[in-house]
C-alpha cells in the first residue's frame, strides 16, 4: 500500500472526527463505517499488520473527541482514556474495524 493512499485515508478520518464540531459519537461512527468499508473492500488484500495501526489511530481520534465533550485537554493518548473507553466500547458502539474484518475476510478463504 503506498504512502499516499495511506495519508488520504488518515486525511479523511480527520476531516471527519474533528474534536471541535459537536457531533455526537454515534453520528460520527455512522459516517465513518461507509468510508470504512470502502476502504477495506478495496484494500482487502493488503498485508494485515496494516490494519491495527490504522484502527488505533481511528479509535485514538475518537477518544480525543469524547475528551473534548468532557471539556478535558487532551488528545486521547492516554492509559486512563484507553480503560474508560476500550477498544470493546466502539465494537458495542458499531464501529466498522479492519482488522476484524480483515480477520474474517481471511478465514472465509
Amino acid at each position: 500500500m503506498r504512502r499516499k493512499s495511506l495519508k488520504a485515508f488518515k486525511d479523511k478520518v480527520r476531516s471527519k472526527t474533528r474534536r471541535t464540531e459537536g457531533k455526537s459519537l454515534r453520528q460520527v461512527i455512522a459516517s465513518l463505517n461507509p468510508m470504512l468499508k470502502g476502504w477495506f473492500g478495496y484494500f482487502r488484500h493488503a498485508y494485515w499488520t496494516t490494519f491495527r495501526p490504522l484502527d488505533g489511530f481511528i479509535r485514538r481520534r475518537l477518544r480525543a473527541m469524547l475528551r473534548r465533550q468532557e471539556k478535558r485537554p487532551g488528545q486521547g493518548r492516554g492509559l486512563s482514556d484507553q480503560r474508560r473507553w476500550p477498544n470493546t466500547f466502539f465494537a458495542a458502539s458499531g464501529l466498522f474495524t479492519l482488522a476484524d474484518a480483515w480477520r474474517q475476510a481471511s478465514q472465509s478463504r
